[in-house]
């Protein structure tokens, strides 16, 4: 098992607090696309569930944004994203601001993430250990009951990307990867939207996850490869106005909540 961190949640950041790094992934969020001006977070025990960390450390990190006027908290209801132009901060994850990406064109991002991305994963079925496929499964848990919500889903499905990328040894690839995964967020949460979205892309996870338990650089390198295709496929299969095309699904644009309490 690898002395490297599963994931910079884990990190040993003197500057940082936990609450500081939670905040850093929530204002991420914000900034890729995942979470909207609007959207309503997940409470804090789902958010604690999907970034594998304490409902205090959730709590002190919303009290952050809420201080910044990020989110917006009311008494007796959910969590609001109240802006959407945040700051990333310099300890932000990745190798630039989550939005950088979207400058480049979708098959350029598909093929660097089919030559790197690939090679990352496979680099990291070498060195994930016990604990490090528990948070994956884990994650799979939480996924599932994501199943009718994109936007909680894509907070699971970072999450789950992120573990397996920084389980590898070379954290320059694995922050240019993260990069690359946050290509068109917006788009993706209307693609993952679309009827049997989510359910594939579960699927795929995991396959992954088998592959992975096995410790198989290569079937996990092939997962992945099907993986990338399908997100390739159907974040295509939004146009350039953030509109489902014609001949697909368009129910993507309507987001559904979970309305259980804190």
């Amino acid at each position: 098992m690898t002395n490297l961190p599963l994931s910079p949640l884990h990190e040993v950041i003197h500057k940082q607090t936990a609450k500081e790094m939670i905040r850093d992934k929530i204002v991420s969020m914000i900034a890729s696309g995942i979470l909207q001006r609007g959207d309503e977070l997940p409470s804090e025990r789902e958010l604690s569930t999907m970034l594998a960390v304490s409902r205090e450390t959730v709590r002190g990190a919303i009290q952050l944004l809420a201080g910044q006027g990020v989110v917006q908290v009311s008494q007796g209801a959910r969590t609001r994203v109240a802006r959407v132009d945040v700051k990333v901060s310099t300890q932000r994850i990745g190798v630039t601001d989550p939005s950088s990406i979207n400058g480049y064109s979708l098959e350029a991002v598909h093929a660097a993430r089919l030559l790197v991305e690939t090679a990352v994963a496979a680099d990291a079925a070498r060195h994930l250990g016990p604990e490090d496929i528990q948070r994956l499964e884990s994650s799979i848990a939480a996924q599932e009951q994501a199943i009718n919500d994109p936007v909680r889903f894509l907070i699971c499905d970072r999450e789950f990307h992120l573990t397996i990328y920084y389980a590898s040894t070379n954290r320059l690839l694995a922050d240019f990867v993260v990069d690359l995964y946050t290509y068109m967020l917006d788009h993706r949460r209307i693609a993952m939207g679309q009827p049997g979205a989510i359910e594939k892309s579960l699927e795929d996870h995991r396959f992954i996850v088998r592959a992975l338990k096995m410790h198989n650089p290569e079937a996990v390198a092939a997962a992945f490869s099907e993986h990338i295709l399908r997100i390739h496929d159907t974040s295509r299969a939004v146009d350039e106005s953030g509109i489902a095309r014609a001949g697909s699904p368009a129910n993507g644009a309507a987001v559904s909540h979970a309305n259980d309490g804190k």
